[in-house]
């Protein structure tokens, strides 16, 4: 009786639930914030304790360049915003708010172009560095790979129409 139920009731009942696909989808946004604490807190970290913070933006120094303050303080403070961006967009995927797909598509994308500035914005301070070195690309690849899966996902799917309702 249980499978004769289940014909009856209407897809978007069927559908609606953070199962399939979307499992995935909450996997990676829970993911994502801690791995932004993994990967750069550690180099923050470093960059205080070392010594380096004071001999890149110490006017005189060696080091320094005008621009090395700004550039780092905006870089810490954009993946401090996205860590705190991240949990947010977890609370409204797993309470089924019905923003939450426009806000997935928008912190994806803000990711992407954050990630080309960033690049871009070391040779500001240091001309002759390569805009798109291994490390860059790699995480720019992840980056762009992840929104051509999920932006259209999130666009398309009859689960996240079904899902995301509250």
């Amino acid at each position: 009786t249980d499978q004769v139920a289940q014909t009856h009731e209407p897809e978007s009942e069927r559908l609606a639930g953070i199962q399939g696909w979307l499992l995935l989808v909450g996997l990676g946004i829970v993911v994502s914030p801690l791995r932004i604490i993994v990967e750069v807190l550690p180099t923050y970290l470093k960059l205080f304790a070392d010594g380096s913070w004071q001999a890149l933006t110490t006017p005189g120094g060696a080091a320094y360049h005008p621009l090395w303050m700004p550039y780092l303080l905006i870089e810490m403070i954009v993946n401090a915003g996205l860590v705190v961006v991240w949990v947010w967009i977890a609370t409204r995927f797993f309470t089924r708010k019905r923003n939450f797909p426009r806000l997935y598509i928008g912190v994806l994308t803000f990711t992407i172009a954050f990630q080309f500035l960033d690049a871009w914005g070391i040779t500001m301070v240091r001309p002759g560095e390569t805009v798109f070195d291994p490390d860059t690309v790699k995480e720019l690849s992840r980056s762009v790979v992840s929104a051509i899966i999920w932006i259209p996902y999130m666009l398309r799917s009859k689960r996240v129409r079904a899902t995301f309702t509250r």
